[in-house]
């Protein structure tokens, strides 16, 4: 069975492939049963859309495939910390497991308007069951953010 790390590198392959298109640095994987349902990065610059964060667009792809909204059963791996909205959806979605790399901190210190309410922090006031790992090959997804900065088209939002 595929490893949290495996499955993380799946997602910063995603992160990749959105700053090759002038993207923001944030990718995200949901797994279900040791398989990938589905991988995504963010699309906020291509779509003009503020909430298409890779998490969203990973959870609406999984949705869709699993002809469904529950997504129990279901971990996402995230490159960087969910954002409120983007852990409200997995929340809503019913995941099971969030697994992070870079905190939502690397985001706001990258230059996002992040709204920096940690994960745990929304986890406890919420009420939610969702499991939380942060830390997942973090150095490697904190790099990404210098890597995004280094293709001379970052911006931020």
């Amino acid at each position: 069975m595929a490893s949290d790390e495996e499955f993380m590198r799946k997602a910063v392959e995603k992160v990749r492939e959105g700053i090759r298109l002038g993207q923001t640095p944030f990718g995200a994987c949901i797994v279900k049963d040791g398989r990938i349902v589905s991988r995504a990065h963010n699309t906020v610059w291509i779509d003009g859309d503020i909430t298409a964060h890779a998490e969203i667009n990973a959870i609406r792809k999984a949705c869709k495939k699993l002809g469904t909204v529950d997504l129990s059963g279901c971990v996402i791996y995230s490159t960087t910390e969910p954002c409120p909205m983007c852990f409200s959806a997995c929340h809503w979605a019913k995941i099971d497991k969030i697994v992070y790399g870079a905190k939502i901190s690397d985001a706001a210190d990258s230059g996002f308007s992040e709204l920096s309410i940690p994960n745990e922090r929304m986890k406890m006031e919420g009420g939610s069951d969702v499991e939380i790992v942060g830390g997942v090959l973090g150095e490697e997804c904190r790099r990404l953010f210098g890597e995004w900065k280094g293709n001379g088209e970052a911006k931020t939002y």
